[in-house]
């Protein structure tokens, strides 16, 4: 008996540890699915989070900063997308088209927002959305010096017509899969030999065109569109000569992100219903005198890192007062897009918007001149500044400042009264007293027994400080500090 019960005793050991083992694994494998599942980073989450991660390669087309706006036909598509998920844009700019997927997938974005080919080798590492619209890749040439002269059929002869003159000559592309896949699909449906000259993945296909047209390379590929703007700037560019079927351009997501997959298709089905969506396009792609403005302008981002005809001043002046001289320059911007000449219905005007009783206490004379605008509103905002002491984080104090600017340093300080009414912190300004200044149009709020200076548009600080600071990203992405 002794055995048997030290049998059983045993076995009810064994069956002891299996048990705890096995509930030991479940509860492994539930955390693991957990874990998994809280990595799980869709649509509602992004929502959740109030920001869409937006990965983008800086080019003429895609994303750039002109006369101190920033631009492209995917950036001006993406402002109305994040509108339409009701969420702010938040752009990471990548060095190159490769590094667009690595990051997409380290989670480091949540879509790709650049013009893509879609090929199959692409489709194993993301999902595309439905296609934004289609073109086909041309061969981008240049033409012999005394081109105009020449007859066409004298002409015709001097560059290829035809890819199979292709054959035994050497083409540059960028270190992109959709163009050297396509140079070596060429050679083998021509039964011949194409030599690739691969190009840093960083130079952006305008760059590639302008080697061309310069003579430092002889031919490259490009998508069709692209090419053809450029064209128009580089007249002794020939790009009739086709090297493709009419290929699909879109954007891309995670294979795991079905619902924002989704809205995007959702919302580009809708958008492509709207003369908007022709219109974004026409501005980039076919509208050949806006882009000879822009790539010929000192303030175009691709040529300099210049923001405004007036950055030594504000970089002077806004080293005065301690402050980015990038961010004075979003607000300028904000004030009066640079022009000298803008005035309000209130009658402030000059670069800062300076009312006249506000610019004779700072000693500026003359409102539309430059330099004393600049020096006498970044002095102005010292003064506000140093209004806001207790408030330690130096951004939130940043923003008490701007919208003192817009609206009055007593109307903020009525805000900020209310606020401490409310319950919410009066330090802070985001989502906490700029709700206050923007509820300060309403009797409720404006009649309340701690305001004192009464009603305001709160509308247009709110706006403001949002807008300068959205502005200010763009800068530090384009502008060396």
């Amino acid at each position: 008996m002794k055995k048997i019960f030290g049998l059983n005793k045993s076995l009810k050991l064994v069956y002891l540890v299996l048990f705890l083992f096995f509930c030991c694994e479940k509860d492994s494998i539930n955390k693991k699915e957990v874990i998994e599942t809280s990595k799980t980073w869709d649509l509602k989450q992004i929502k959740a989070s109030g920001t869409l991660r937006a990965l983008m390669v800086y080019s003429g087309s895609t994303y750039y900063l002109y006369k101190g706006r920033p631009m492209g036909y995917e950036f001006e598509l993406l402002e109305r997308f994040s509108k339409y998920l009701g969420v702010t844009l938040e752009i990471k700019v990548v060095n190159n088209v490769n590094e667009l997927f690595e990051k997409l997938n380290n989670g480091e974005g949540d879509i790709v927002a650049h013009g893509l080919t879609i090929t199959s080798e692409r489709k194993e590492e993301v999902t595309f959305t439905d296609h934004l619209y289609l073109t086909k890749q041309v061969l981008v040439q240049k033409k012999p010096d005394n081109w105009q002269r020449m007859n066409w059929r004298t002409l015709r002869n001097t560059i290829v017509n035809d890819p199979v003159d292709l054959l035994g000559d050497t083409i540059s592309v960028r270190d992109m899969p959709s163009y050297k896949e396509r140079v070596v699909n060429l050679s083998e449906e021509l039964g011949g030999k194409i030599y690739l000259n691969i190009l840093p993945n960083e130079m952006a296909t305008d760059e590639v065109i302008e080697q061309v047209a310069d003579g430092d390379i002889k031919y490259t590929i490009a998508d069709q569109n692209i090419a053809s703007i450029m064209a128009t700037y580089y007249p002794d560019l020939d790009i009739k000569v086709p090297v493709s079927f009419s290929q699909r351009i879109a954007w891309a997501t995670r294979h795991d992100t079905e619902d924002l997959l989704k809205a995007t298709n959702s919302w580009l089905e809708q958008i492509k219903r709207k003369i908007d969506f022709n219109i974004i396009y026409n501005k980039y792609f076919k509208n050949k005198k806006y882009f000879r403005r822009n790539i010929r302008s000192n303030f175009y981002s691709l040529n300099k890192q210049q923001i405004s005809p007036y950055d030594d001043l504000i970089k002077k002046y806004s080293k005065a007062i301690n402050w980015d001289w990038r961010l004075v320059s979003s607000q300028i911007y904000q004030e009066s897009k640079f022009d000298t000449r803008v005035s309000s219905w209130a009658d402030a005007s000059g670069l800062m918007q300076l009312m006249p009783r506000t610019a004779e206490e700072l000693g500026v004379t003359n409102r539309s001149d430059p330099e004393q605008s600049i020096k006498g509103g970044t002095k102005y905002l010292k003064q506000i500044w140093k209004t806001f002491g207790q408030v330690t984080d130096s951004i939130q104090r940043l923003k008490f400042t701007m919208a003192s600017y817009n609206c009055g340093l007593y109307h903020v300080k009525d805000a900020q009264k209310l606020a401490e009414v409310k319950g919410l912190n009066k330090y802070i300004w985001d989502d906490n007293v700029e709700n206050i200044v923007l509820k300060l149009n309403t009797p409720e709020y404006y009649n309340h027994p701690v305001v004192k200076y009464g009603y305001v548009r709160g509308l247009e600080p709110y706006n403001y400080v949002r807008q300068i600071f959205e502005r200010y990203q763009h800068y530090t992405q384009f502008i060396k500090h």
